[in-house]
Order: structure tokens, then sequence, then C-alpha cells
């Protein structure tokens, strides 16, 4: 199983290249999500791409991450998942850590946030989304220090395309 993470400007060029089976777009509340085979299973989640709550903005909550899991359980159909977000750099990095840790629940959350670093340099994973992820996953911190021991990717103007392998072995392409 196949994780394509990008940033906005790149899905088009993703779904007519990679041929993904679903599309998950992580968007500010006002933006709009791009278009997509209306066929193709979407999740559309809305927030503010922030690390801590604040007063005015809309930050990722538990029910949003319970979404974004079930989204993924769900994934069945042949061909990557698409995970896009504003810039590629925080939001979809960080539901494609998520994601490889839920749908490989013996892989070590360590290693899949080393692999994240080697395919994208600029990733910095959203802290929030993690530590959510990390208590619904029961992954008692593990997540969290992942996450961190990557720390913050280099300085760029937004991310570039990449894949991360959610399961190892797996036939997804």
């Amino acid at each position: 199983m196949t994780l394509i993470i990008c940033p906005l400007h790149e899905v088009q060029d993703q779904l007519a290249r990679s041929k993904p089976a679903r599309i998950v777009s992580l968007l500010s509340p006002d933006q709009d999500p791009p278009p997509a085979p209306a066929s193709m299973p979407r999740l559309v989640l809305r927030f503010h791409d922030i690390g801590e709550r604040r007063e005015g903005l809309i930050a990722p909550d538990r029910a949003m991450i319970a979404d974004l899991l079930a989204f993924a359980a769900a994934w069945r159909e042949p061909g990557p998942l698409l995970i896009h977000c504003w810039m590629g750099v925080s939001r979809s990095p960080a539901a494609a850590l998520v994601l490889a840790c839920a749908l490989d629940p013996t892989r070590d959350e360590a290693e899949v946030a080393t692999t994240l670093r080697q395919a994208s340099p600029v990733a910095t994973p959203n802290p929030l989304m993690i530590a959510l992820a990390d208590d619904l996953l029961h992954r008692e911190g593990r997540l969290i220090a992942a996450s961190a021991q990557i720390g913050r990717g280099v300085e760029a103007p937004h991310g570039a395309g990449f894949r991360l392998v959610a399961r190892p072995g797996s036939k997804s392409a």
C-alpha cells in the first residue's frame, strides 16, 4: 500500500500520473478542494495548519483524525492513496506518518518517521495531528517522539511530491 504525498499545485499531475484509488484533501477552512474524479472516494478535512490550539483558528481535532483513520482503514481499492495539503510540508506529511503507522500497527514509529524524512527533506509533520493520532492509535507517545526525532525539515517554499510505503510487501501500487 503506497501513499503519495504532495502540495496542492501537484494534485492534477499526481492524479494523471499515479492513478490513485483515493484522495485525502487537508485544507484550510476557506479553500476549495481541487477537482478529482467524482467516482473517487475522497475525504476533505478543513482546519488551519497550526501545531496547537489558537483563538480564532480551527485546529485539527480528535474527530478529524478519527475520520482520517477510518477513511484509510476502508481503503481496499488497488492503487495508491493520494494525500495533499496546501504546501505539502506539514499536514499531508503528518497524515502520511499517521497512516503508515495505522495501516501497519507492528511497524516501528521511528522507522516510519526516518523513512518519511528520507523521502522528504522538507517534511515537518503537524505536531497537533501527530499528538491526536498517537492517542487514538494508543502509541503511548512513540509517534510523538518519532516525529520530534526527525525535527523540522529544511526551509523551502513548498514541498515536492513523494511516496511512502504504508504497508511493506503489499500489492498496492
